[in-house]
């Protein structure tokens, strides 16, 4: 028997020809580097894993060391957002969103959308779905209509799925119906005690009224930033009182309804993780909720660890954060990479998501009393005419590549070279890469033994796959 037909031999060639210096794994780069005016391009050059070593630092990929899923990246379409897109030509429309939400060769493959339960700042005047003239009431939600949304939200939804049906999506409400709230204001004011069922059944017949639409919502959050009450909607909620509302009508009432969105906790900044373990440490709440929800406007994003040592059997999520219109390219892209998709995902959150979608030049449209008006969307659309910002970038380096599904496995952090490792469905490993410096740096990645030597240049990233 000639040893190199034995199918085990042939197996054996086939590794050492796979990992031999010279023939060893390509490594593909796709590159942005705003210095350069390089965005989002794959570079014809790739890297090849081999023997040799140097003085590099070095970064360690492990697959054996494995932490949390990922379900997706993507942004906040808001009511504004769908607005600038349903008012583009339908063929441009088309083509936009083909290119957003697949992967096929330069699209970007957004994989997770937020939307808001009622308006958003970002819209151009708050409402719900059930508002009605002062001293009315409507505990039962037989006002109940998604009619503000036909127009805009829900079209431009059913357009996404159909270019993505897989996309999961995130409904957030910034305010309860007006005349649930102590204030009767969309603005600040809290939820009434006696509303509590009542609004409970509003997000039933929301999730009902999206499928019948056929929009499935994979998880709602309780309430966006619950102890903010300068947007306009808002409302303030605090942890006794989201998890007093969660245990005693949301979770029974989604039980006995069939329901089964996920429920997900707090939805606001990183200097409060004490708001989502106090709720988590509520045996009776806890069993209704899937996770717990953040944003980085205050404190760390290592608080997301925080939650998730206190309960590691519940998800984490990043679910917003803004870019400034004031803030240069570089600076925030820079910022996004580093503390989001490179520092959520190593704080064991399942998704990043950028705010907001698109705006026009105008930043609009927003609410008086509180809606933002230097919100850049990660797009930014004039009639027809598209601009690429700095948070399409940002999501493009960790939507095309991190696919859902995808498994966050072990690199070693360098201070200098801030990264993030993931194994895709198929069995590539994805490696993100920041050079967080002003000038050049070259480094190893090592694999299984093997390496490969590559160079970014001060504040650009690099996405490399095997």
């Amino acid at each position: 028997m000639n040893p190199t037909k034995s199918p085990v031999n042939l197996l054996l060639l086939l590794v050492l020809l796979f990992w031999s210096g010279s023939g060893g794994a390509q490594v593909h780069l796709w590159l942005t580097d705003p210095d350069k005016s390089i965005f989002l391009k794959d570079q014809t050059a790739s890297l090849l894993f081999g023997g040799a070593t140097n003085e590099n630092a070095t970064i360690d990929v492990d697959e054996d060391e494995t932490f949390q899923t990922i379900d997706g990246f993507g942004c906040c379409l808001t009511g504004g957002s769908a607005t600038h897109l349903i008012e583009m030509n339908p063929a441009n429309r088309a083509a936009l969103l083909e290119e957003l939400f697949t992967t096929d060769g330069s699209n970007i493959g957004i994989s997770y959308l937020r939307v808001s339960i009622g308006a958003s700042d970002l819209n151009d005047h708050p409402y719900s779905y059930d508002d009605l003239p002062a001293g009315q009431t409507d505990t039962n939600m037989m006002k109940f209509s998604l009619a503000p949304d036909d127009a805009t939200v829900i079209p431009v939804l059913k357009e996404i799925l159909a270019v993505n049906p897989d996309i999961k999506i995130l409904g957030s409400p910034w305010s309860s119906p007006s005349w649930m709230k102590d204030t009767n204001d969309t603005r600040g004011g809290s939820l009434k005690r006696e509303f509590y069922d009542a609004y409970a059944r509003y997000f039933i017949k929301y999730i009902e009224g999206m499928k019948a639409e056929g929009i499935g919502i994979d998880a709602i959050t309780i309430q966006n930033e619950p102890l903010n009450a300068k947007n306009n909607p808002s409302m303030q909620m605090s942890a006794r009182e989201e998890a007093d509302f969660i245990k005693n009508s949301l979770g029974p009432a989604f039980h006995t309804a069939g329901i089964d969105t996920k429920i997900i906790i707090y939805d606001h900044n990183c200097d409060h993780p004490e708001y989502p373990i106090s709720m988590l440490n509520d045996p009776e709440v806890k069993k209704y909720v899937d996770g717990s929800a953040f944003h980085l406007y205050a404190g760390k994003i290592s608080a997301l660890s925080e939650v998730h040592n206190a309960h590691p059997d519940k998800a984490l999520y990043f679910t917003e954060q803004w870019m400034n219109a004031d803030s240069n390219f570089k600076r925030s892209f820079d910022q996004h990479i580093r503390n989001l998709v490179i520092g959520a995902t190593r704080n064991w959150s399942r998704n990043v998501l950028e705010w907001n979608l698109d705006s026009d030049s105008n930043y609009q449209p927003h609410t008086d009393r509180g809606g933002c008006d230097r919100c850049q969307g990660a797009i930014t659309i004039d009639g027809n005419r598209v601009t690429r910002n700095a948070g399409y970038y940002v999501m493009a380096h960790g939507a095309k590549f991190v696919r859902p599904g995808s498994i966050r496995i072990g690199s070693n952090y360098l201070p200098t070279l801030p990264n993030v490792a993931f194994k895709a469905p198929d069995g590539q490993k994805i490696l993100l890469v920041l050079n967080n410096g002003q000038s050049p740096r070259t480094f190893n990645i090592r694999y299984r033994g093997k390496q490969a030597e590559s160079t970014l240049s001060g504040g650009a990233v690099g996405t490399y796959i095997w």
